[in-house]
Parts: structure tokens; C-alpha cells; sequence
């Protein structure tokens, strides 16, 4: 996913993201519908690498865990659509991990977001995806850490894999200083170092260089964070385990970094102009559909959660809270029956292939699931939802709503996609075009229904999931944020 683009030039003011040309690229203020509001300061830093694997996961969970110990409310953030890794940033931060993705969410939303999530905070960590200046395919630099950290004017500190390099070094941080110089390279942890005499080498290489070295990390058998086919494990399924893993981190980024002049360098990135973006704001959904929710009291919305549908975005939540809902949250391998007078339900993201014979086990709960989905009442579902949906998974029952077979394989589908709905349905109208994510190694079969939830129009065009009375299942993940309408659309749904 590589793009040596040719380097852009000055953006328009409110974020250089707008350049992209991305449809509703209208900047901060007007993205927002309120008039500007005063700068604001948030210290910051984005944390980056050359390429993946250099430990960008390591060095920012540490850091983040290294300065909440030190009694600082830090606010975390992932770039790209990354569900696992924010997991593990709430952990060390005590706050909700949030992402931003300008290609789902958009880039005019980017610094909204970031407000919204830094809100009270004393420092912000944002840990990038990929290399700097990857993003998605063909696009230049939309949903790169560089477009980040640009709209976000914060420096960035690059980590930097340093196993099998000597004065080398030095080139590799000078390409990345010099490539785009409206990034701020403004420091470097050393990772994966072999020796007292392997760390001089480099730090001689970088002297002068103008970029400071910050840290300098030893290389280690692991971090205590185990991967799985899709990446590490979502930390809700080895709670403790993840708590000691984050809790050494801190230890070894303490021990291995300046923090210092890490919080230094993020106190000098400047006030960021606001609006910080607002869940009540943005609820109302497609035309003709505002006002308040219908009937009395606020519907219920039942959320799946627990080890088996760990994907999910903090932004959902608020926006059904804001569109009128009682968001409650239950776990299908443990309850039995869905929350008193659910009048929704929403299925996330998640393992389910890896808890499939404990999720066929729960009979009570995926009949309770059949009879709601059979009432007509609203059932939304995105990658682990559709599989529990499914007739079987694996060859293990399932809920049975929809008319399909599940199955884990060894071909891993992952990418941006573009969408837009064939018809009318229960998260939006006939028409409606946003952009998604894949991310799963099943396949069901057939792959959609007789009315697809979607017709994905790139990067192959092709229809995708199932739509019929109230159930809306696909693999395709959304982040609300970008097309908050689904929310209203959904507990208006319910409120019916």
C-alpha cells in the first residue's frame, strides 16, 4: 500500500487533508455547521515509523502508559481503521482508544475528532499506521499518518527498526525529514538495538543530523502482546495478561526513552482551532428524517460486547446516544437473553470464528436473537455480526436469521472499500455512497442476498451482504462518524 506520491503543496486553511479532493472536503468550520471557535492547546505527538513492524505499538502504548503513570490524562488515538490497537491504549490511558481515518470518516473530520477525543486531556499520543507516508492505494496521501499529522500540526517522533543498520541510519531518517517538509520530523527512537556499542554507532550516525535522537530500545524475544491471523489479540479477551503486558511497556519506554523531552516536544506543537466535533450535532440523519425520535421514552439498543465482538468504535456509541437511544451493552458468550425491552440490536466486529463453539453453545441467546430479528425490529450486523447470523459458523450453529453458511479460510481480505446502497434499507436510503473496511479471513456463502446490503463499487465492483425487513448484514465495516445518518436512522427504526 506504498505511495511515493509527488509531494503536495500548501492546503487550504483548516487542514491540509482537504487537498485530497475527497467529496465534502469543506474544512473544520463549515464540516461542523458552528461558526469557528477560539484555538485551543493540546499537547501532542504522532508516533511513527518507516515501515510496519518497526514497533510504533510498542513506543506508543508505552508511552501513553509512561505518562498516565505519571499522573497526566492523556488522550489516545490510532490512525487508519485499526480496532485491536486502541484496545490497548485504553488500557494505558484509562480513556476510550479512538482512530482517525480520513478515508472513512473524511479528512474535514479529522481535527473534529481529535478535539473531541483530547477533550480534557493534558497530552495527546496518536500512533500512525504503516509507513509515514503509506495510505490508501492510489490515493496520494488520504489516510496516511503524514495527512494526520499535518491536519494536526504535531511533531513527529519516528521509530525506527534499527536490527540491521548501522550509520545507515542517518539516510533513512534524513529521506523521511526531507520528503514532505510540511511533517515535522522532530525526533527518533532507536528500536530493536543489540548492544550498548550498536546504540553508539547510531546515535554517531544521527549527530548532527538535526533530527534528536529520544529513545533507544533494546531488542526483545516480545512485547507480551500474543498475534493471532488478523493481528494482536484484542486486549478484552486476556484482560490481564493485556494489563501486565501494557504495564511493561511503560516500564521499558520509561526506562528507554526521554520522557522529558518527549512531553516537551508535544507541549510545543501549537492551538489547534476548534470546532471539536459533537455527536448531538451531527445525529440528524437524511432529509426528512430530523426532529425528535417518535414514541416515548428512548428505545434500547442492545450492543453486542465481551471477547467474541471487540470491534467496535467509541463514536457509535455517542452517536446512538445522541440520536435518542439507551445504548446496553451485553455479551453473547455469557447472557442468555438480549437486555430487558431491546428494541435494536447492534453486532460489531470481532472473533467469533475463535469463540464459535461457546457462541453455539448460548441456544437461549441465539434463539432470543432469531425471534427479535423475526419481530421486524432492528438488527444491524458488520463482519463477526453477519457470521453469528449465519445459519452455521464452522459447521457450529448460529442464530440462523439469514440464509447463509460461514466458514473460516486461509485467504485474509483487507482493504478500503466504496460503497453505496441498492435499495433502501434499515441504515440508509437507496443511493447513499460511503466508504468502508475489510477486514476477515471467513466467507458466507452465498456472499449476499437476494437484496445486497451493498453494492461495493471499488476497488471491484460487486454486491455484499444481506438486507431484508429490519436485518442489515455485511463485512463491511463503518465508521458512523463519517456517516452519522445510520445512527438516526437506526433508533428512529427502533423508536417505530
Amino acid at each position: 500500500m506504498v505511495n511515493r506520491a509527488p509531494r503536495p503543496g500548501p492546503g487550504p486553511a483548516g487542514g491540509h487533508g482537504s487537498r485530497t479532493g475527497t467529496p465534502g472536503s469543506t474544512g473544520t468550520d463549515r464540516a461542523s455547521g458552528t461558526a469557528p471557535a477560539a484555538a485551543r492547546a493540546v499537547p501532542r505527538l504522532v508516533i511513527a515509523a518507516p515501515a510496519s513492524g518497526s514497533g510504533k505499538t510498542t513506543v506508543a502504548t508505552g508511552l501513553m502508559a509512561a505518562f498516565a503513570a505519571r499522573g497526566l490524562a492523556v488522550s489516545p488515538h490510532k490512525v487508519g481503521p485499526d480496532y485491536i490497537d486502541p484496545g490497548y491504549h485504553a488500557l494505558a490511558t484509562g480513556r476510550p482508544g479512538r482512530n482517525l481515518d480520513a478515508w472513512l470518516c473524511g479528512p474535514e473530520r479529522l481535527l473534529p475528532l481529535f478535539l473531541h477525543g483530547a477533550a480534557g486531556a493534558d497530552l495527546a499520543v496518536v500512533e500512525g499506521v504503516m509507513g509515514l507516508y503509506d495510505g490508501a492505494v492510489g490515493r496520494g496521501e488520504l489516510a496516511s499518518t503524514a495527512q494526520v499529522a499535518k491536519v494536526l500540526r504535531a511533531p513527529v517522533v519516528l521509530v525506527v527498526d534499527a536490527s540491521a543498520q548501522a550509520r545507515s541510519v542517518a539516510a533513512l531518517v534524513h529521506g523521511f525529514a526531507s520528503w514532505d517538509p510540511e511533517v515535522r520530523l522532530a525526533g527518533v527512537v532507536l528500536n530493536k538495538l543489540g548492544s550498548d556499542r550498536h546504540e553508539e554507532l547510531l546515535r554517531e550516525a544521527l549527530d548532527g543530523s538535526g533530527v534528536p535522537v529520544l529513545g533507544a530500545l533494546r531488542r526483545t524475544p516480545d512485547a507480551g502482546t500474543p498475534s493471532r491471523h488478523l493481528g494482536l489479540v484484542p486486549a478484552a479477551e486476556r484482560r490481564a495478561e493485556a494489563v501486565a503486558s501494557v504495564a511493561a511497556l511503560a516500564e521499558r519506554v520509561r526506562a528507554g526513552c526521554d520522557l522529558a523531552a518527549l512531553h516537551a516536544l508535544a507541549r510545543s506543537a501549537p492551538p489547534l482551532p476548534g470546532p471539536a466535533w459533537d455527536p448531538a450535532a451531527e445525529a440528524p440523519g437524511p432529509a426528512g428524517e430530523d426532529g425528535p425520535v417518535p414514541g416515548p421514552g428512548r428505545p434500547v439498543v442492545a450492543v453486542a460486547g465481551g471477547p467474541a465482538f471487540t470491534f467496535g468504535y467509541a463514536e457509535h456509541t455517542e452517536l446512538l446516544t445522541a440520536a435518542g437511544a439507551e445504548v446496553v451493552p451485553f455479551d453473547p458468550l455469557r447472557d442468555e437473553g438480549l437486555p430487558p425491552d431491546t428494541a435494536g440490536l447492534v453486532l460489531g466486529g470481532g472473533f467469533p470464528e475463535v469463540y464459535a463453539p461457546e457462541l453455539a453453545a448460548n441456544a437461549p441467546l441465539r434463539e432470543a436473537v432469531a425471534a427479535l430479528a423475526a419481530r421486524g425490529a432492528p438488527v444491524a450486523a458488520e463482519c463477526a455480526g453477519l457470521l453469528y447470523l449465519a445459519r452455521s459458523l464452522d459447521g457450529r450453529p448460529m442464530c440462523g436469521v439469514l440464509d447463509a453458511e460461514a466458514r473460516m479460510t486461509e485467504r485474509l481480505t483487507l482493504g478500503y472499500r466504496e460503497a453505496v446502497a441498492p435499495a433502501g434499507s434499515l441504515l440508509a436510503p437507496a443511493g447513499t455512497r460511503l466508504r468502508g473496511h475489510e477486514f476477515h479471513r471467513t466467507v458466507v456463502e452465498p456472499g449476499a442476498g437476494p437484496t445486497p446490503a451493498w453494492r461495493v463499487e471499488h476497488p471491484a465492483r460487486r454486491p455484499e451482504g444481506f438486507s431484508r425487513g429490519g436485518v442489515h448484514a455485511s463485512y463491511l465495516h463503518l465508521h458512523w462518524a463519517g456517516a452519522p445518518g445510520l445512527a438516526r436512522r437506526l433508533v428512529r427504526r427502533c423508536a417505530r
